[in-house]
């Protein structure tokens, strides 16, 4: 192979790369929009909004709440203005799990005994997403599969993007980013071999192989 169709094929893998990358914030952008959907089921089933239509009755109306010896409320399962909603809680009455049916598609928050909601699960048609949250509700870790593939995020404290582990079809990718978000280092394996390339802060290759 000629030294131009090496530099011909390294460019098509480095375009690859790069969709890869907005694959990955893509896949981000879907966790945080998870929590953000979830958030509002699962308030809605633990305090027992009425149900859609307006029907009071606990029984008929579909809201069961379920108390333990004390009449502390530990269940709750109620049909609301956004769909049905089923929400376990501890005995100090804080949600520990939240099942909610969306429009969109199933949602699973579950809660720390601070009342952090640590692991987000939901799918949709675009495919499942699994996030996984610190103590302050920062997504720190995010799995989604899509129709191109899977992609694995990882996060720092501040929530952004620092590495990218993806499977699509042009091949298996490991990406990882600087605290601004910028790819410097992108390895990647196709049909044709490796790709390695490592860039500065202005995106200008420093090294690369082939």
């Amino acid at each position: 192979m000629t030294i131009e169709e090496r530099l011909a094929n390294l460019e098509r893998e480095l375009a690859r790369a790069k969709r890869h990358n907005r694959w990955l914030l893509a896949a981000v952008g879907l966790a945080a929009g998870v929590f953000g959907v979830v958030w509002i089921g699962a308030a809605a089933g633990c305090n027992g909004h009425a149900p859609a239509g307006g029907v009071a009755t606990v029984i008929r109306a579909g809201q069961f709440v379920l108390q333990d010896g004390n009449g502390k409320t530990r269940a709750t399962l109620a049909l609301t203005d956004i769909g049905p909603a089923l929400c376990l809680t501890d005995e100090t009455g804080n949600p520990r799990a939240v099942l909610t049916v969306f429009k969109a598609g199933p949602r699973l928050n579950l809660f720390d005994e601070k009342g952090k909601d640590c692991v987000r699960l939901g799918a949709n048609k675009d495919g499942p997403m699994l996030a996984l949250t610190d103590e302050t509700g920062t997504p720190r870790a995010a799995l989604g599969v899509g129709k191109y593939g899977s992609v694995l995020g990882l996060f720092d404290a501040d929530g952004k993007v620092r590495a990218g582990l993806n499977a699509l079809q042009a091949g298996p990718g490991l990406d990882l980013l600087d605290e601004n978000g910028k790819p410097r280092a992108t390895l990647g394996v196709t049909k044709s071999g490796p790709v390695l390339r490592l860039v500065d802060e202005n995106g200008k290759a420093i090294w690369q192989a082939p």
